[in-house]
């Protein structure tokens, strides 16, 4: 199977997870746009969002899913996050009722406690899917979604660019990176007894590029995708 090393362009100095999104923390939101992540959301036929009674946010990051699901009509949410300074700033946003230092494969949170599980632009950073999807699996309530949102393989492949951020003394830094397939997915969805329900992607438009001109070049490649398994209950 193809690893992101083989891809890779850029060659940043790279570090791990925890590091990379404590020091990226205080610039994300200003570089991820809700067309890459957010946006698909709203395109999704299931769930039904405002019939969701408790939800497991799985690398909640600064709480941005968290806030959109509230808008959405979600009232209880718990959020976990590998990163302290990601956590503070969900804490700040106020849209999880618990929010957990842990990891997205082993959050410690209750079984079966979910009729939803989600996860946005994170298992990039996971090695192997199996122990992600198994959590959350382990944590849903038969019947439960599990909604994910991922980067697309193809625009990992294509531009060979880790998942990375600028630290305060301008040095771009990469976020250990790993490139998951759609069949990587599939196979461990499958694997962990997971049905698929439905998949979307997202490709880079017009309006992206006000934010990312140096993409032009990358006009209409797939950015991101969502996919929606459900618990069979």
């Amino acid at each position: 199977m193809p690893s992101f090393a083989d891809f890779d362009r850029r060659n940043y100095r790279t570090v791990d997870v925890a590091t990379g999104y404590d020091g990226w923390a205080p610039t994300y939101e200003q570089t991820v746009m809700d067309e890459m992540d957010l946006t698909l959301l709203g395109r999704l036929r299931v769930p039904r969002w405002d019939k969701v009674r408790r939800a497991a946010d799985l690398g909640c990051g600064t709480g941005r899913t968290a806030g959109w699901l509230r808008e959405h009509g979600l009232g209880h949410i718990d959020g976990v996050d590998l990163s302290t300074g990601m956590l503070a700033l969900a804490r700040s946003r106020g849209a999880h009722a618990t929010l957990t230092h842990g990891d997205a494969c082993d959050t410690g949170l209750t079984s079966g406690a979910y009729d939803l599980v989600i996860s946005s632009l994170i298992d990039e950073h996971v090695p192997d899917l199996v122990p992600f999807y198994r959590e959350a699996h382990r944590l849903a309530t038969p019947g439960a979604s599990f909604v994910l949102v991922s980067y697309h393989p193809q625009f990992v492949m294509v531009t060979g660019m880790p998942t990375h951020y600028t630290d305060p003394a301008g040095e771009p830094l990469a976020i250990n990176t790993h490139l998951h397939l759609f069949s990587d997915h599939v196979t461990a969805g499958v694997t962990c007894g997971w049905r698929l329900a439905e998949a979307a992607e997202a490709v880079v438009e017009e309006p992206w590029l006000a934010a990312k001109p140096k993409w032009r070049h990358l006009l209409g490649h797939p950015f991101s995708m969502a996919l929606v398994w459900t618990l069979p209950g």
